[in-house]
């Protein structure tokens, strides 16, 4: 359904709503009066708005559990190479959910982040979803020659894996939005069951600096991680995978001193959280932050010139 056709909408008001990243019906009817009133529209023609894209959201109803569950049998699941850290998450990461690796420089997020491009290309009965992905790199992280070592390694043709990664390089956070709306309309051409954005904090943090800034940078940060739920995991059964990055907390005298970027708006929209960490040699620890279904733990896993395993 276009924007167009809700009351009080015209084609000015439209491109102001997309451009603010309300581009369906149903992100307006779970808006806030005071988020549409920013965009400059007075507060009646936002009630009429935000009315009639209620009346017309087709999912704004209640549903038993029952057919929640029917929907989680849909999900899939894709292998990160290492069993023990597919134990710690439930057997892989998940479609219709956002993963969330953090960590610092060299603890492993890409390396994994391209595992999974290339895993998911795998047979259903190996840990994969016999499917392609979508690699948005913010950092220019992505090395093709890479990710044809990883599929030699599991048995994989290392050109024809190589064409079954889309890769986009978006160059600051407007680029991001761009991307992932570009990603949505061409997911079911590709067949694409994973979406990783490497990462998703990296131009936030350059182009939003100083206190006064923080707020207009986690409202967009927020949008983002909710275009990736809405627009991908959810409607298209999805994985989508983000890394990030960590800064020092200098008030803490004891314990780890990092602290993932974002704050509470990633740690709210991530459905499962991985701390990285680097150990001796080419040993990696993941730590299991959050999850709706598992409990916290740790594991060990392994980055070599093969890829990502036990």
């Amino acid at each position: 359904m276009e924007l167009e056709e809700l009351d009080g909408v015209g084609k000015a008001i439209a491109e102001k709503l997309r451009e603010a990243g309300y581009t369906t019906v149903e992100s307006i009817a779970a808006a806030s009066i005071g988020e549409l009133k920013d965009l400059g529209l007075s507060e009646s023609v936002v009630k009429k708005i935000i009315s009639s894209a209620s009346k017309l959201a087709n999912r704004m109803k209640f549903e038993t559990g029952l057919e929640v569950l029917e929907r989680r049998k849909r999900v899939g699941r894709i292998t990160t190479g290492s069993k023990e850290l597919d134990k710690l998450i439930g057997g892989g990461v998940e479609t219709q959910a956002i993963t969330e690796l953090f960590g610092r420089y060299g603890s492993g997020k890409t390396q994994l982040a391209l595992q999974l491009s290339v895993n998911v290309q795998l047979p259903k009965k190996k840990g994969g979803l016999e499917a392609t992905a979508i690699f948005i790199d913010t950092e220019n992280t992505f090395r093709p020659e890479r990710i044809q070592q990883m599929a030699q390694f599991i048995g994989l043709d290392p050109n024809e894996a190589l064409k079954n990664v889309h890769v986009a390089r978006a160059y600051n956070s407007d680029h991001q939005f761009l991307l992932v709306e570009k990603a949505a309309e061409v997911v079911e051409k590709y067949n694409t069951k994973l979406v990783v954005m490497d990462s998703l904090t990296a131009h936030f943090r350059a182009e939003y600096t100083g206190r006064g800034t923080l707020a207009e940078r986690q409202q967009k940060l927020n949008r983002l991680l909710h275009l990736l739920q809405r627009k991908l995991a959810d409607p298209h059964n999805i994985a989508v995978v983000v890394t990030n990055q960590v800064m020092a907390r200098p008030d803490i005298l004891f314990g780890d001193p990092t602290e993932p970027i974002g704050g509470h708006i990633v740690g709210h929209t991530a459905t499962y959280r991985i701390y990285l960490r680097k150990s001796k040699g080419d040993k990696r620890i993941a730590r299991l932050i959050d999850s709706p279904s598992m409990p916290e733990g740790e594991c060990v896993f392994q980055v070599t010139t093969e890829g990502v395993k036990d």
